[in-house]
């Protein structure tokens, strides 16, 4: 399955690159295209489970408009900080342990609390995350770890968020 998937991107990408659809070039982008997905498919793709996968992009698009949602908030939030006749802008930097496991969820979590107004990752790994927040509650709210439930969720390292059933 990996290596049909892997030959009809390098064909898309091959047609997308060239523009143009002549016999003998749509012929030398098929067989290119073989070539490299017989020698790469396996990275590109690995080896995947389609079951499991499945259930992440499920879970992932379940989890999108949650985060669209803390966008929306942390967005209010800092307009808040900004209008505000008091200055309670006070930067840090916040580390942490993260609970999550593997690259996909380390990916995640790193962009989305990047992508949450307030916040940005300035470093991501297994060991460790490094985080530069506007003003204590934003920190406090990485620390809280909710967003890391939700990832370790998509994850599939728990089966069912609090409230919530299992896709």
């Amino acid at each position: 399955m990996s290596f049909l998937i892997t030959a009809i991107a390098m064909f898309a990408f091959w047609i997308l690159l060239s523009g143009e659809f002549t016999f003998i070039l749509i012929t030398s982008g098929v067989i290119a295209s073989l070539i490299v997905a017989y020698l790469s498919h396996d990275i590109f793709i690995g080896k995947a489970d389609m079951k499991v996968e499945t259930g992440r992009v499920l879970k992932f698009i379940v989890y999108v408009p949650w985060l669209l949602w803390e966008i929306i908030l942390a967005n209010v939030e800092i307009a808040y900080l900004v209008l505000n006749p008091k200055s309670l802008v006070d930067p840090q930097l916040v580390r942490f342990k993260p609970d999550v496991k593997t690259d996909l969820g380390i990916v995640t979590l790193a962009n989305s609390i990047t992508l949450t107004p307030g916040t940005v990752t300035v470093e991501a790994n297994r060991e460790e995350f490094v985080i530069h927040a506007i003003w204590q509650k934003s920190a406090e709210g990485i620390i809280s770890g909710e967003m890391q439930q939700k990832v370790k969720w998509i994850e599939g390292e728990i089966k069912e968020l609090e409230g919530e059933k299992s896709v």
